[in-house]
């Protein structure tokens, strides 16, 4: 694998530009007829085309799909060893690939991306948002360095085990409701109150649907959610305009025509309800780039 390290690199990068070969050249920093050309070297070595082109754009054949899965992990771990061992890896230069939930593209996380970028002019960072199972793919593959999910690593995300992490905070789950709701101006409510609305759910993959689920199941109820949508913001415009109540991350305030409240804790046996925010390392080896990230995002948390 060390000799045609170039080539597949080429080839992972260009699946990864989402099929740009001039992103995926400008990424590895490289001519797109550099990029080009080691491409056309795998299809000649293994007899097989890679890429499907149309334009600037290209999408991996199915058995290139194959291919990247394969090799993705031990190349990237490859790369790592040999940059380590050679000197080359410079932790103030390099590229990051930094994940993190759907939910937190404002406030905290971006704040502390920011702060970093600011001690690290030189690292290029790579930012993508996701939902919770594509971030434990992206990095038990190797396509990301660190996220931050929510919650952390368990078993039903079947990474435990593989998936180094440290739990950096807590996210309470409040109850939205329409501002006209009988129970918006309550302190606290329980859940078993809302046995009979009409909820507004995240798709079932989400972990949020599960834990909304479980925690009306404990309180004696199945949900009735016949609307889902994947964006929180959707959501809470959707319940200001009376079309159900919802269990969504607490805001500092609540969007006009909602009001947000408390649950009781019960069965969790917490004064609220929350869920772990856990900052989570791929499964190979870190560059120093994504090492001097993860210490400072661990530094932000200790404090």
């Amino acid at each position: 694998m060390g000799r045609l390290a170039p080539e597949l690199r080429a080839l992972l990068e260009t699946d990864e530009q989402d099929g740009f070969v001039t992103a995926a050249a400008q990424s590895l920093r490289i001519p797109q007829s550099t990029l080009s050309r080691r491409i056309r070297a795998l299809e000649d070595l293994w007899g097989f085309p890679l890429l499907v082109r149309t334009g600037r754009r290209a999408a991996l054949t199915p058995r290139a799909r194959e291919l990247a899965a394969a090799v993705r992990g031990p190349l990237a771990a490859l790369e790592r060893a040999i940059a380590a061992t050679a000197g080359e890896a410079d932790p103030e230069g390099g590229r990051v690939r930094f994940g993190f939930p759907l939910t937190m593209g404002q406030g905290r996380a971006p704040e502390l991306l920011a702060a970093f970028r600011r001690a690290h002019p030189g690292i290029r960072m790579e930012l993508r948002q996701a939902h919770g199972t594509a971030l434990f793919e992206d990095l038990r593959l190797g396509r990301l360095d660190l996220a931050l999910t929510i919650p952390a690593p368990g078993p039903e995300d079947g990474v435990r085990g593989t998936l180094e992490h440290r739990v950096m905070g807590r996210q309470r789950i409040v109850a939205v409701l329409p501002e006209a709701h009988p129970c918006a101006d309550r302190d606290v409510l329980r859940l078993e109150e809302l046995a009979d609305a009409q909820f507004i759910g995240t798709p079932r993959p989400f972990h949020l649907r599960r834990l909304t689920e479980a925690w009306c199941a404990a309180a004696g109820f199945t949900p009735q959610v016949d609307i889902e949508a994947a964006e929180f913001a959707a959501i809470r415009e959707l319940v200001a305009l009376g079309m159900g109540v919802a269990l969504l991350p607490a805001l500092p305030s609540p969007l006009p025509g909602t009001a947000e409240v408390p649950l009781a804790g019960e069965p969790a046996g917490e004064e609220d309800r929350s869920r772990e925010i856990a900052l989570v390392r791929a499964a190979v080896p870190l560059s120093p780039p994504a090492q001097s990230l993860w210490d400072f995002l661990a530094r932000a948390a200790e404090g």
